[in-house]
């Protein structure tokens, strides 16, 4: 099976509900969830016209939500031990076509954790009831202990969920905290998730239906939500909550970095609470950011030159320039660990880490016990 088959069979399974006539003008923008390279290797053709969307413009399904009261996330951080033990890695369902058949078969695969040093198996993570596999997104907690991984639900009506796991000092998961909502959102995208520094929020970034992006912070106890949109751009990644939880720093159009102000969003979900940070000047895609456990500054990566620029302003400071193998995507997804040292992306079954005091990489084999090598390469946090 070609990896473009692949490719194709999962951005139908993510679009399932919307090609049913809720077509996005601006898809041909929206990089895929399911896509290995998101921002240089998939984009979704729109669906031919239907009854439903035939006469004017094309509305999202769900109203912003504004159930809750308090957007910030300002309890004691969960705290940082050291230099990373484990990491979580996830995948999508595995693709396959039987014999000469344009009907794809999907096969559920587990999120597992990882031991940080060497890239083994240690365990699968449990999914909670109805959800049938992990999904190619996860967010870690500064304690390497607590994350958020994202699940898939099944085929017919695919739908992504969020769920919570704890790992013990071995490394071993402890029973899944399912976060159900408790307002109706379109989760057929999603572009990214963070998981905030006290662990008691989430915040995941979508697409809009009609055009823009929205980003949600979710409470993980309640379930009650807040958005806030902006119409200028319809991608929205590198979610990354401020360690005092008062702030979300995020990409725009993986050209500009940006500040959320969660204390001034308000109810108003289009409220001015967003500031830019950093616009790029070069020819090189941004996807991830991550604050400095100070929160002092951002990590980004311009490319594959990882830098770190003050949230207040000013000039960049290079800190790594990790040389990736060839096939690698043009940005870099990544995730930082608590004590602000390690940087962690994957590529083709490989866990990469990057020094940020010296620039030093190295990287170690991602083992699984499911179908090893198969299927999209996990993504990977700590």
């Amino acid at each position: 099976m070609s990896s473009s088959r692949t490719a194709a069979a999962l951005a139908g399974l993510a679009l399932a509900v919307l090609v049913a006539g809720c077509a996005d003008p601006a898809a041909d923008r929206v990089s895929l969830i399911s896509a290995p390279q998101p921002l240089t290797s998939l984009t979704m053709v729109p669906s031919s016209p239907s009854p439903r969307v035939s006469s004017g413009p094309v509305q999202h399904p769900f109203p912003m939500a504004t159930s809750l009261a308090e957007p910030m996330a300002t309890g004691a951080p969960l705290t940082a031990t050291g230099p990373p033990r484990f990491f979580v890695s996830a995948r999508t369902p595995l693709t396959y076509f039987p014999g000469r058949s344009k009907t794809a078969v999907f096969t559920p695969v587990p999120p597992a954790v990882h031991n940080a040093e060497t890239g083994s198996f240690i365990a699968n993570i449990p999914l909670p009831p109805g959800v049938e596999s992990s999904w190619h997104l996860v967010a870690a907690a500064r304690d390497n202990r607590t994350f958020a991984v994202a699940g898939w639900t099944e085929p017919k009506k695919p739908r992504i969920c969020f769920f919570l796991v704890r790992l013990g000092e071995d490394g071993r998961p402890g029973k899944p905290v399912a976060v159900t909502q408790t307002d109706p959102d379109d989760l057929t995208f999603v572009y990214d998730l963070a998981l905030s520094a006290d662990g008691t929020r989430l915040a995941y970034s979508t697409p809009l239906i009609g055009g823009g992006a929205k980003i949600s912070v979710l409470d993980v106890a309640t379930g009650r939500r807040r958005d806030w949109k902006t119409m200028a751009h319809s991608v929205v990644t590198g979610l990354s909550w401020a360690p005092d939880g008062r702030s979300l720093a995020y990409v725009l159009g993986v050209r500009a970095i940006a500040l959320l102000d969660l204390a001034r969003l308000g109810a108003d979900p289009e409220s001015a609470a967003s500031r830019i940070i950093k616009n790029t000047t070069g020819a090189m895609p941004i996807e991830s950011v991550a604050h400095t456990p100070d929160g002092s500054a951002l990590i980004y990566a311009s490319g594959h030159v990882v830098e770190r620029v003050p949230v207040a302003g000013g000039p960049a400071q290079v800190l790594a320039r990790p040389e990736l193998p060839p096939g690698a995507s043009l940005s870099l997804r990544f995730s930082v660990d608590g004590t602000g040292e390690h940087l962690l992306y994957a590529h083709d079954w490989r866990a990469y880490r990057v020094g940020l005091t010296d620039g030093a990489a190295t990287s170690v084999p991602i083992t699984v016990d499911r179908r090893p090598g198969e299927g999209d390469s996990p993504r990977a946090a700590w």
